[in-house]
């Protein structure tokens, strides 16, 4: 073999064991905040397609996965933890899990997943571009449209929201809130929480002062969303949620938002660049935007106790309404 030859090969050989691709295994942290469906399905998603990943390309791929029970401490035992098995790449599902990664690994590619600010969380500087050895996925949605609906289908004119106060994410959501109530020409009443148990008292404060809720995506508040539809459901109240996987079950009147298990397929999709030698600070932040990334679900039973008459032309528009007890996807 020639001297260039050697040194090409060499080189090759270098450079693919610099990215994991020639180790024997590759080595995944992911961790989400807490635990609730919808980040269950962006685990599921980020998992199904690193599987994909690595039976295409014979590569064998470990995960750890970790639930940091709506913990902050946790969250940052768990990103030292992953700092210490040396991972490949770590993934951290929600805000703060991502934020306690990013700031423990300075040397190990993070990707984050339904972050709704990157920048108000300090991952990115903008809202477009990685940083350093972060990128990710945000699950920011059309918080001041979604507003503008619910008044039109529902008649809104007191609308509540409860959101948690300790979170990045939903301080930077309650902005978005406070502006579409303000361009709707509709009141806002809200009510903090610090934690999950506070989510029933915190439903039961302030249903009776309201005409209706609106949820964005709040990890904590979905981890106890039984509790707030049971509230609601009582009072005959309607509500809107931001996330239409916690909908699927009955008991929430409309909800309209992007597929998380697609979410989840697009935070394993930017693992993978990462893995075939891409720099976290060169992928873009990925934005769930395309029409066919979400769904619209409406609630007949919900809408019916509430005495609200849908207009055709949205459920004509919806993919998913449950009606009699089941859910029907068209």
């Amino acid at each position: 073999m020639s001297v260039g030859r050697k040194f090409f090969v060499s080189a090759v050989i270098a450079f693919l064991a610099a990215h994991s691709l020639m180790a024997d295994t590759v080595k995944i942290g992911i961790a989400k905040i807490v635990q609730h469906e919808a980040l269950d399905s962006v685990e599921k998603g980020i998992t199904d397609v690193l599987n994909e990943y690595a039976k295409a390309n014979n590569v064998e791929i470990s995960f750890d996965l970790q639930n940091a029970n709506g913990d902050v401490n946790t969250a940052s035992q768990i990103a030292t933890k992953f700092k210490g098995e040396k991972v490949d790449v770590a993934v951290g599902i929600a805000t703060p899990i991502a934020v306690a990664l990013a700031t423990a690994m300075k040397d190990t590619p993070v990707v984050f997943g339904t972050v709704t600010d990157p920048v108000a969380a300090r991952l990115t500087d903008d809202k477009t571009h990685g940083k350093g050895n972060v990128t990710g996925m945000s699950d920011e949605i059309p918080t001041v449209e979604h507003i503008a609906m619910f008044k039109e289908i529902a008649g809104i004119k007191k609308l509540g929201y409860i959101y948690t106060s300790n979170e990045a994410n939903s301080m930077s959501a309650l902005k978005l809130v406070e502006e579409g109530c303000k361009k709707a020409g509709i009141k806002l009443v809200t009510q903090s929480i610090s934690n999950s148990n506070e989510v029933k008292q915190a439903a039961e404060a302030i249903v009776r002062r309201v005409d209706g809720l609106y949820l964005s995506t709040d990890n904590t508040i979905f981890s106890a969303l039984p509790a707030v539809k049971k509230v609601f459901n009582k009072a005959k109240k309607p509500i809107f949620s931001g996330d239409v996987t916690g909908a699927m079950s009955g008991g929430i009147f409309m909800a309209s938002g992007f597929n998380y298990y697609k979410a989840g397929r697009a935070t394993g999709e930017i693992v993978v660049r990462i893995l075939n030698g891409e720099k976290p600070a060169d992928i873009p932040v990925r934005y769930m935007t395309d029409s066919s990334d979400s769904d619209l679900l409406f609630d007949v039973d919900a809408a019916k106790a509430c005495k609200i008459a849908i207009p055709e032309k949205y459920l004509k528009s919806a993919n998913m309404i449950f009606e009699g007890g089941k859910l029907t996807k068209k």
